[in-house]
């Protein structure tokens, strides 16, 4: 298992950030950007046509990307630095997590070091973003998220025999993959290296996730005792059937959570 750091350069950096600013998009994911670059009038944005709001914020974040590259380089150096220096340690936790030897496998991962404030992953391509303003903890704190759902859809691939054009938001396989990042982080080898554990610190899953009750229980409760009672291949097939079984309430409390 390894990881890649890289500067992805400014045109594959902002059609990441574009995406997160469509129309049908809800401010959960399209305000951060605004927080994150006050160069950006956000009412002025918000009043221009789908088209021209992606002319006005791709022309901002260039100019804000000249001055910035020089600190993007360097912090590929900085990541890829803490990452060599913990890299055994993470991929041990992960292996035994995941009940399977990792060494081989995931060997040619990415990560682009990119102004979106946002962290997507490409699953298909075994690449992620990680936002240039974080520390290198920060930085690998996200990485070991990302990472582990590259290991939870190989391993839940192998489970169900389905396609990975179903493992993205929001279908129901995505919502439980972030659910139960959290219970796999606990691992103190995980947990250690992420200043986003525990949820004190901001924590590393979405924190609509922090109050969702389904079944007369909170969800991360549920989820959590799942995990810590079976195997992994077996709590994935519990884990979704809970989801399942509660997927209308599961819905209905992040849509209600996006909206605000």
């Amino acid at each position: 298992m390894n990881l890649y750091f890289r500067n992805p350069g400014f045109d594959t950096m902002i059609t990441s950030i574009l995406h997160f600013q469509r129309e049908e998009e809800t401010a959960f994911w399209s305000d951060p950007l605004y927080r994150f670059y006050p160069q950006l009038d956000k009412a002025y944005a918000a009043k221009l046509s789908c088209n021209e709001r992606k002319r006005y914020i791709t022309e901002v974040l260039k100019a804000v990307y000249g001055e910035a590259e020089p600190e993007i380089d360097r912090k590929v150096q900085v990541y890829e630095v803490y990452w060599n220096k913990h890299r055994a340690q993470i991929q041990q936790a992960l292996s035994e997590a995941f009940e399977m030897d990792l060494a081989p496998l995931f060997c040619e991962m990415r990560c682009d070091v990119s102004m979106n404030p946002v962290s997507p992953r490409f699953l298909d391509e075994e690449r992620f973003e990680v936002f240039y303003l974080n520390s290198e903890r920060g930085a690998i704190g996200t990485a070991i998220h990302e990472i582990i759902h590259f290991v939870w859809f190989y391993v839940w691939n192998q489970v169900f025999s389905d396609s990975y054009e179903e493992y993205e938001c929001p279908s129901l396989k995505w919502i439980l993959s972030e659910m139960v990042v959290e219970s796999i982080m606990a691992d103190e080898r995980l947990s250690s290296l992420n200043p986003y554990f525990p949820r004190e610190q901001g924590g590393c899953i979405y924190p609509y996730f922090f109050d969702m009750r389904a079944g007369g229980e909170l969800v991360t409760d549920a989820i959590d005792k799942l995990y810590k009672s079976c195997d992994i291949r077996t709590f994935m097939r519990k884990g979704y059937a809970f989801c399942q079984e509660h997927e209308q309430e599961i819905r209905a409390h992040i849509e209600r959570s996006e909206q605000n």
